[in-house]
């Protein structure tokens, strides 16, 4: 559909994942901290491969459902990380800003879908 995917969504999502990596290898190595942070670690980790997967993708429809992974993903990601402070495993101050972001992406990709389906109404695809 395009030969190259727009570089800011695609190094901010890309920096998320790294973001999250990084977070995971400070967790405290209890056993909750650490279940916890490999499941943030899937979810967050995601959100970037599935954007490239749905900036490829042959439709519009195509694209909005795996835009739509990646909002679940992110919404994961933020509850992970909310366990991680209420457990006690993470300083609430210390991933703030982590969890700003995450509400930021979803945000953008929440736009993006309501765009891509009203985008497939108009162009006889189906969502």
């Amino acid at each position: 559909m395009k030969d190259e995917v727009p570089k800011p969504l695609r190094e901010r999502t890309k920096a998320y994942a790294l973001r999250i990596i990084k977070l995971y290898a400070a967790l405290p190595r209890t056993t909750e901290a650490q279940v916890i942070g490999r499941q943030l670690l899937r979810s967050g980790t995601s959100v970037g491969a599935n954007y490239r997967e749905g900036y490829r993708a042959r439709s519009s429809a195509e694209m909005a459902a795996k835009f739509g992974i990646s909002i679940q993903e992110l919404d994961e990601t933020a509850y992970w990380i909310e366990l991680l402070i209420e457990a006690d495993s993470v300083a609430e101050p210390l991933v703030a800003p982590l969890l700003d972001e995450t509400n930021q992406l979803i945000a953008i990709f929440t736009t993006s879908v309501r765009k891509l389906r009203q985008k497939g109404k108009g162009d006889g695809t189906t969502t």
